[in-house]
Order: C-alpha cells, then sequence, then structure tokens
C-alpha cells in the first residue's frame, strides 16, 4: 500500500496543476448545491421497516386518511366551543383552514362533539391533516402560520386577546430546522475566529494558518452539496448540517495541518517548494490515508443501521473524511509546492523567521518528557490510568431513552403552544399511541361480532390508568353501530379501513405519563397482543404515533449497537494492521480507544444524565438519560478520530525506529516530533467541538461534548502518557511481524511544469 501511494504522489506532483485544478473546479462547480442543501434535509425521523412506519403507511394506502400527517391549532381567548360564540368563532378558523392548499382535512369539537376538544380553562384545538405533493409537509408550516395570523386579526376585533398557534410533530420538527441551522451559524462564528489564532500560534503565519482553514471549509462545502443532492432522492436527516461543520472543521483542518507542518520541515532543512511537498505528501500522506480510513469505517458501519438520522450522519462523515483527506493529497500539495517559502508570509512580528528555535526548544522539551515516561512506564500507566479507569467506570449507568424535562428550543412558537396544551391538559392529542387493530374474517363496520370486538377492546384500552381516553369508530358513534351512517366521510376514511376490516384507536394519554411511561405502554401492547386484547385468534394488532416511533428507535439502536461496534473494532484493525504491519500496535491502539470512548461516555454520564456541572452547558440538572442516538454515534466518531493521534505518534516513532534508532531513543523522538502537532490539532478539534454544546439542540450539545472530551483526553493522558509506556513496555514486539521492514523511498521526482 505505501508503495501504491508514493506512486500515486509521484504521479501528482509531477501534473500538480492539472490535479489541483481538477479538484478545484470540481469542488467550485459543486459549490451553489451547498448553498441550498438545508432545503432538502429532513427532520423527521424514519426508522425503516418499524411497526410505527408500517401504521403510517396502512393509514395513507389503506384507509387513506386525510391526517396521517397533521398540526394541532392551539386556540385561546375565544368562549368556550361548547357555546354558540364559541361555536361560530371555531367555524370562521375551520373554514378558513379548509381553504388552504395543502390543507386534507380539519376536524374540532363542532365536528365530533367529543370532550377532549375542550379544554381546561376554555381553550380549545382544531387537528389540521395535511399533504403536499411538490416537497415535504414541512414546507406547509409557514404558510400556516400566515393564515393563522390572518385569522386572528379576523377575530381580534371581537375578541382582543385571541391567540392562535401550530404545534404536533411537524411544526415542532420546522423549528428544530430553525434551531440547528442558527446552532450551525453560531457554531462557524465561535470557530472560526478561534481557530485561526490557534492556528496562528501553531504557524506563526497567516499564509500557513489560512491553508488548514480553507480545506476545512471546502471539505464542508462540497459534503453539504453532496449530501444535498443525494437528500432529493434519499431520506436524510438535517443533523447533517450539524455534523458536516463540526467534522469539517475538525478534520479537514486536523489532516492540513499534518501536511503544511510537514511541508515547513521540509523548507527548514533547505529543499525547494516542489521537493518540500513532494516530502510531505510521502510522510504525511501514508498517515493521513491510514487515519482517514479508520475514521471512514465508522461513518460506514452506521449505513447498517435502518434510521434516517444515524444513515445521514454516516454518509455525511463518510463524505467529509473523504473530501479532507482527497483535498489534503491532492490540493494541498500542489499549492505548497508553488508557494515555496512564501508559506511563511503575513509572519507575526514576534516569531522567529523559520521557527527554528522554537521548533527545538519544543522538541526538546517532549523529548526530556518521553524519556521519562520509557524511563519508569509502569508509573506512567498507573498514575495516568487510574483517573480514566475511574471516569470509564462511571459510563456503566448509561442510560439510553429519551431525557426528562424541557428539551426542546423554547423560543419555538410550537414548545409555547404544546405548553399552552399542557395547561389545558390536552398535550396528549400531540404524543397519542395510533393502533390499528384488524380482525381476521369479520367486518368491523357491518357485523356486530367485529363492533362488539371493537367497542370491547376500545373499553379495555380506556381502561388504562395512563390513558386519558380513546377515540375510535365506536366511541363515535357512541356505541351505536346504527350511528355509524350519521359520521362524515372524512371520520369514516380516519377511523376505519376501506375494506372494514381494520380500525384505528386514538390512545391519548394522560398529560402527567411521561415519554419513558408511553414507550413502556407501547412496548406492553404489542407484547400482548391482538389476540389477547381482544379474545379473536389471528386479530392483528399495529401500534404507531410518536411514542412507538420512539419505541422502535430505541430497540434499533440497542439491537444495532453490538454489530456496529464490532464493525467498528473489526475494520479499523485490518486497516491499522495493513498500515503498521504490526499485531501488537494495531491492537495497542484498539484498546486505547476503546478506553478513551468509555471515559468519554463516563464523562457524559456524569454531566448531562446525572447533571454534574451541566447547567454550564445550558441544562439546568440532569437530564436522566441520554438521546440513544448520541451514544452509537459518538462512538462510531470518537473511534476514528481518537486513532488520529495514535497513528500520527506510531507513524514517527516506526519512522524513528527504521532510521536506526533504539526502541528507548525511538519513542521520545517521536513524541518530539509529533506532541506539539497533536497538541495544536487537538485544541483546535476541541475548541470546534465545544463550539457546538452552546446551542439549543441537545442531541447536538450532547455529541459536541462527548466528542471534545474524547479527543481532550486522547490528546493528554492516553498519547503523551499512556500510549507511550506501552510501546515501552512492548519493546520489540510494537513491530512484530513486519513494521521495521523499509518501505520503499523514491527520489523526489521534480515537475516537467
Amino acid at each position: 500500500m505505501t508503495t501504491i501511494l508514493y506512486d500515486m504522489i509521484n504521479a501528482m506532483h509531477v501534473r500538480r496543476f492539472w490535479v489541483s485544478g481538477i479538484v478545484l473546479a470540481a469542488a467550485i462547480a459543486l459549490l451553489p448545491f451547498s448553498f441550498h442543501a438545508e432545503r432538502h434535509l429532513e427532520t423527521a425521523t424514519r426508522v425503516e421497516g418499524s411497526q410505527a412506519e408500517t401504521v403510517r403507511q396502512e393509514l395513507a394506502d389503506r384507509f387513506r386518511s386525510p391526517f396521517v400527517d397533521r398540526v394541532v391549532l392551539v386556540i385561546q381567548g375565544l368562549p368556550p366551543a361548547d357555546t354558540d360564540a364559541g361555536g361560530k368563532a371555531l367555524d370562521v378558523i375551520a373554514a378558513g383552514l379548509k381553504d388552504q392548499p395543502g390543507v386534507s382535512g380539519v376536524v374540532s369539537y363542532l365536528d365530533l362533539r367529543d370532550p377532549i376538544f375542550l379544554g381546561r380553562g376554555g381553550g380549545t384545538f382544531v387537528l389540521v391533516g395535511l399533504t403536499s405533493s411538490d416537497g415535504p409537509v414541512e414546507s406547509l408550516v409557514p404558510k400556516l402560520h400566515q393564515l393563522a395570523s390572518s385569522l386572528e386579526n379576523q377575530l381580534r376585533g371581537r375578541y382582543p386577546a385571541v391567540k392562535l398557534e401550530l404545534t404536533g410533530e411537524i411544526p415542532l420538527n420546522f423549528d428544530i430546522r430553525k434551531a440547528s441551522a442558527a446552532d450551525v451559524q453560531r457554531g462557524e462564528r465561535l470557530v472560526i475566529p478561534a481557530t485561526l489564532a490557534l492556528l496562528l500560534l501553531a504557524f506563526g503565519s497567516l499564509m500557513a494558518a489560512f491553508i488548514p482553514l480553507a480545506v476545512g471549509q471546502l471539505a464542508i462545502a462540497t459534503t453539504l452539496a453532496i449530501t444535498g443532492l443525494l437528500a432529493q432522492r434519499w431520506h436524510l436527516s438535517i443533523l447533517v448540517q450539524n455534523l458536516a461543520t463540526m467534522l469539517g472543521l475538525g478534520l479537514g483542518i486536523d489532516y492540513a495541518l499534518l501536511m503544511v507542518s510537514r511541508f515547513r520541515e521540509a523548507i527548514s532543512a533547505g529543499h525547494s517548494g516542489p521537493e518540500a511537498s513532494v516530502i510531505a505528501a510521502r510522510q504525511a500522506g501514508h498517515t493521513l490515508l491510514i487515519s482517514a480510513s479508520t475514521v471512514a469505517i465508522g461513518f460506514l458501519a452506521l449505513l447498517t443501521v435502518p434510521i434516517s438520522e444515524i444513515r445521514s450522519i454516516g454518509i455525511a462523515g463518510f463524505l467529509v473524511a473523504g473530501m479532507s483527506v482527497l483535498l489534503t493529497n491532492t490540493l494541498v500539495p500542489a499549492v505548497l509546492a508553488l508557494l515555496g517559502t512564501r508559506i511563511n508570509l503575513g509572519r507575526l512580528p514576534f516569531t522567529p523567521k523559520l521557527d527554528a528555535d522554537r521548533a527545538a526548544r519544543t522538541g526538546d522539551r517532549w523529548r526530556r518528557w518521553g524519556k521519562v515516561i520509557v524511563a519508569h512506564p509502569w508509573i506512567a500507566l498507573l498514575v495516568a490510568g487510574t483517573p480514566l479507569l475511574l471516569l470509564a467506570w462511571q459510563a456503566r449507568h448509561l442510560d439510553t431513552s429519551l431525557p426528562r424535562g424541557d428539551w426542546l428550543p423554547k423560543t419555538a412558537e410550537s414548545v409555547h403552544a404544546l405548553n399552552t396544551l399542557e395547561q389545558m391538559d390536552r398535550d396528549g392529542v400531540v404524543e397519542s399511541l395510533r393502533v390499528i387493530v384488524e380482525l381476521p374474517t369479520d367486518s368491523i363496520a357491518q357485523t356486530d361480532a367485529g363492533w362488539n370486538v371493537l367497542d370491547r377492546l376500545t373499553k379495555r384500552l380506556a381502561s388504562d390508568p395512563r390513558c386519558d381516553r380513546v377515540i375510535s369508530i365506536t366511541t363515535l358513534a357512541e356505541g351505536n353501530q346504527s350511528s355509524l351512517n350519521g359520521l362524515s366521510r372524512e371520520t369514516r376514511r380516519t377511523f376505519l379501513s376501506s375494506d372494514g376490516r381494520a380500525a384505528l384507536l386514538e390512545l391519548i394519554p394522560k398529560g402527567s405519563v411521561s415519554l419513558r411511561d408511553q414507550v413502556t405502554w407501547v412496548r406492553e401492547l404489542r407484547k400482548t397482543g391482538a389476540p389477547a386484547l381482544t379474545g379473536v385468534p389471528g386479530a392483528t394488532l399495529l401500534v404507531g404515533g410518536i411514542p412507538a416511533l420512539n419505541a422502535d428507535y430505541e430497540t434499533i439502536i440497542k439491537d444495532r449497537f453490538p454489530s456496529v461496534t464490532a464493525l467498528v473494532v473489526g475494520g479499523t484493525l485490518l486497516a491499522l494492521l495493513c498500515g503498521f504491519r504490526s499485531i501488537f500496535a494495531a491492537l495497542k491502539a484498539i484498546a486505547l480507544n476503546l478506553l478513551s470512548v468509555a471515559a468519554s461516555f463516563g464523562a457524559l454520564v456524569f454531566v448531562f444524565q446525572d447533571g454534574h456541572g451541566s447547567r454550564f452547558l445550558g441544562v439546568p440538572g440532569g437530564t436522566g438519560s441520554v438521546f440513544p442516538l448520541v451514544p452509537i454515534v459518538a462512538f462510531a466518531i470518537v473511534f476514528g478520530l481518537s486513532m488520529d493521534y495514535e497513528v500520527f505518534l506510531v507513524a514517527r516513532v516506526l519512522e524513528a525506529r527504521r532510521s536506526g534508532l533504539s526502541e528507548m531513543d525511538a519513542i521520545p523522538e517521536g513524541m518530539a516530533r509529533t506532541a506539539g502537532l497533536i497538541t495544536s490539532a487537538a485544541a483546535i478539534m476541541i475548541v470546534v467541538f465545544a463550539a457546538f454544546t452552546i446551542g439549543d439542540f441537545l442531541v447536538v450539545k450532547m455529541i459536541g461534548f462527548t466528542l471534545a472530551i474524547a479527543v481532550f483526553i486522547d490528546a493528554t493522558l492516553v498519547r503523551i502518557v499512556i500510549g507511550p509506556a506501552l510501546l515501552r513496555i512492548a519493546g520489540d514486539w510494537n513491530w512484530w511481524p513486519g513494521g521495521l521492514a523499509t518501505a520503499r523511498r523514491e527520489p523526489v521526482t521534480t515537475s516537467r511544469e
């Protein structure tokens, strides 16, 4: 693999203008698509093959329900809906909604006369079905906001306190999209100046600092452009823009930082720009290829999870890693070859001309530290390993379920409307369980037996202490089968399948029932099954709705976590074996990565789940659990990112060993040549990830925190203490069986251009 890479680097260098021109042209061609990527990304979660998705599809195809997608219009400031004045005002609102394009159905107290529509304090709500043929239903939310405002103005002359607000899954997703975009913008505003300052401290010149930053930005833009194009055909999550920005700045800058550092070393040694670029590409290119491979493996493993959010993160992460290493190994060497000594343009006045003195002093300090570690490896392991093991021990308490507390964007209208529904004691309508029951032979609508089964099931489910009310075709007909024909066609389509053999029951949970209890309720219903609930052998029961989607989400992640872990660890091990040609070096890297991951999960539990210091991150009190998404995604990302610094260090120690140094001397030499780089790269990564902990999107906040802690642990205790200590203890076993074999070296090829 190394020989092939050298040949490729020489070939690219000889044609560097062609290579850089093609890559740059392709990147520029993609840029316009990045500006519109967000509009194609979804906030709705899709769990492929889940029972919740099956219920949704059944309602759309078999029931032809106008309320497959729906929003809740919360109404305050009007007379009660069961009065004449309130009914007239409600009729004005319903008429306005029915005339709105994209509205497929409207149901209020006027239609069903059900007490569920009469909220505490006189408030009410309207269920609004939506359908969109030219894009996601979320695109209808702004138009509904405008309509609600117009209806408010129409009614305000008579009812000055009238207030109409939208909530439900779709408006909440719409506001989460806005919060996500705001978090990205806020993160970039904080990260870019801070990153530039760190790069200036690392390099001492504007030109050298600008190149990694430009690579990071270009990696983000191209990734967003490609995902935007893919999202026109496949379901991709809005989390793409958060993760692409976070990882693009981290990985893109990280990789380019290594390349520029190697180039400046070669320039300082007296090589010309073209020669230095080939030397840098040879030395750094192989390291970057191994590093990017380990990162990519983690993201590819996420594609095996049939959840749109997780697959989206896998695609975005894979593209970011690929674009970062592609740009760094093609465009950056070509630019560096052209710059030559001009890499130091814009030098800070207090920095020595070529940083030779500073580099020597820094290297000497790390060399002395390395000698201390190799002289006392067991003590180093004990001192650094103990706190990490204690932190990792906390991870055993990790609870992956929906967090408690109010973790939605607090300023969003949909959240305010949801809180209003809660005050009305009607927030359960947003989180209802949508149960479809089907009988094997009897028609529910046309036979007494079928009708009686549904009536008994409705009453049985309504007796559950977690249930506020059950709405079904039997409750709407007041238990009288002969009243069925008196219901509107829209109502019958909503609650009864076209063949009459399946019926929908809406289970409205009480406001006191938590999200976790709702998930438990879903699992109990599924486990009990239709035959036991109905007393009819062969009957089937499907449970959908938001609680069911949450249950399916948690179940699939827990089921797939072991296989994702095995794929990530196995794939990374294979990549390291190919890269280092050493069994011990690969196994050691895996073990240290697992330690870093466990310690970062322990920190996640300590801070977010248990609430120790979480208020400093804008989370008052502990969340009690972490989103199921966070551990599996963080594991895949952390495992790849943590490998970066291991690869950097081991590659340098291996170079020193191949040059003839003993293990005792090679380890301090490798540390002297990489510790400064690792410190700079880690500082940038930590700043990037930490910037995303101050946003409003709690799941991104948790991921950003976990990644920042993992990088900090990895770049400090693991790579500058534990890693070198283990290298010293293993001795020559580090490079068995073929790690010390010298790779083929070609003479530096000068350009024909």
